[in-house]
């Protein structure tokens, strides 16, 4: 596996970001995430895309940060929030994930920011267990959907 830093509009960032709004819509019914999120969140130094590529150059897994300072929507000051983690099917169970947090969590330090924040919800048990075990606590609601009761949110000092 390698690890590649691609913009968020990339056409693989696009294919695997349409797979976990996919999943969402069959986990929550909902049609997917409607955070509103743009390319230019996740461009350096301001953020950071990453997708996982297997020995055929398939893209295998993603996830990004992006760069988010104190609003009213629940964000402090030097927060790095996490969006689109997400590791294909077959390739489930194979550290993927966790490398792609490491990788976004350094690469969010090395920019400056001071915690690491993310929005899960109650249908996703196994990313709550990834981060848990990763060192995230659960933290005060951030984001679009602070105020549905599924949501979670976590939170782990950089």
């Amino acid at each position: 596996m390698h690890i590649r830093r691609v913009p968020f509009d990339h056409p693989d960032a696009t294919k695997l970001n349409d797979q976990v709004q996919a999943e969402y819509h069959v986990r929550y019914g909902d049609g997917g995430d409607a955070t509103t999120m743009a390319a230019s969140d996740f461009a350096p130094p301001n953020g950071t895309y990453l997708i996982a590529y297997d020995e055929y150059d398939a893209p295998v897994a993603s996830g990004g940060w992006r760069a988010q300072d104190a609003n009213d929507e629940g964000n402090l000051d030097g927060d790095a929030e996490i969006k689109r983690m997400y590791v294909v099917d077959g390739m489930r169970g194979r550290g993927l994930a966790r490398r792609i947090l490491a990788a976004l969590e350094d690469d969010a330090r090395t920019a400056g920011r001071t915690r690491m924040v993310l929005e899960t919800g109650l249908k996703q048990p196994e990313a709550i267990a990834l981060y848990t075990s990763s060192g995230y606590e659960p933290c005060g609601k951030f984001g679009y959907y602070r105020h549905y009761e599924a949501s979670r949110c976590f939170a782990k000092g950089l």
